[in-house]
């Protein structure tokens, strides 16, 4: 199929991707649409403009839209280096635009996410959810464990989010409350990237600390991964304070010292084989971001995730 043809195809209404002369309200310019549930598409992206359980800086809550205007830098590409198709002839992608809830009321955000998401998983969709900060994780976790039971988690973070707090709403408590409630298996459950103080030690995941990243390859963090993981059911949430700085000023709760955008992409596509159910991308803040560097790296992560999904479907 010449160029012109491609852009011709995805053009035509009902393609799961828009062409990329269009305007991109939407995630990497894939159709809008709110009525997802009837229709035969793979992957259900979402948006979550939250931050009130921030502790850092806020700004989250833009998230969302900024990594949608951001993802119109990789829609341009036919087929994606090193990927060697494009992974909407694989995968029908929608995105169904941002969830609607009272923006001062945490219960509504709560409510309306596990609602949301109750529906997308019986309709058999897999979500890939943009936040946001951190806490959108922990009702994404109980819907996700409704169905497929206790998950694996691939967590991806500067902070364990394991703090023993009270109140359910911070996110900095997420992984606490959701390895009690029974969402997660600790044991299959790996933290990357973490450095900061190792909160409640005896939570039971695996900490594979940036240090210890930076100081091997991406083949050496996967090989771990997958020693933990195995084909245990999948869920990646990433925080993209797990970068460094360097390579994401625009987030609440910045640490130096973390993953570099490249280390991090290798290791998102090094998931290909993995049993991955879902995904959220978390705790992009527009407002201290430079030169949209944190917005397109969290884009790129996102997009990487759909091809990750796409090439475990063609080996299926």
């Amino acid at each position: 199929m010449s160029e012109k043809d491609h852009l011709d195809a995805q053009a035509t209404p009902g393609n799961s991707c828009w062409s990329p002369i269009l305007n991109f309200p939407t995630f990497m310019g894939c159709k809008l649409a709110r009525d997802f549930l009837a229709q035969e598409v793979d992957v259900v992206v979402t948006g979550v403009p939250f931050d009130l359980t921030t502790t850092g800086r806020p700004g989250a809550r833009f998230g969302p839209a900024k990594i949608r205007q951001a993802s119109k830098h990789l829609a341009w590409e036919i087929y994606r280096w090193p990927w060697n198709f494009n992974v909407f002839d694989v995968l029908g992608v929608v995105d169904c635009g941002d969830l609607c809830f009272e923006p001062t009321k945490r219960d509504s955000m709560v409510s309306q996410l596990r609602q949301h998401a109750a529906q997308t998983l019986a309709a058999d969709k897999i979500m890939l959810t943009l936040g946001g900060d951190h806490f959108i994780t922990f009702p994404l976790l109980r819907v996700h464990a409704k169905k497929h039971g206790s998950v694996a988690l691939i967590h991806f973070d500067a902070h364990t989010d394991t703090e023993r707090e009270q109140d359910k709403y911070h996110h900095g408590t997420i992984f606490f409350h959701a390895a009690n409630e029974g969402l997660l298996v600790p044991e299959r459950s790996v933290q990357i990237g973490v450095r900061t103080e190792y909160i409640q030690s005896d939570h039971g995941f695996a900490v594979l600390d940036a240090d210890w990243i930076t100081d091997h390859s991406a083949n050496d963090v996967l090989n771990k991964i997958k020693r933990m993981v195995g084909n245990h059911p999948a869920y990646v949430t990433f925080d993209i304070d797990c970068l460094d700085p360097a390579f994401a000023p625009g987030t609440g709760t910045p640490v130096v010292g973390g993953l570099s955008t490249d280390l991090a992409l290798k290791i998102i596509r090094g998931l290909v084989g993995f049993n991955l159910i879902g995904m959220d991308l978390v705790e992009v803040s527009p407002p201290f971001d430079h030169g949209e560097i944190t917005a397109l790296a969290a884009a790129t992560l996102a997009l990487e995730f759909l091809y990750v999904l796409a090439a475990n479907r063609k080996k299926n």
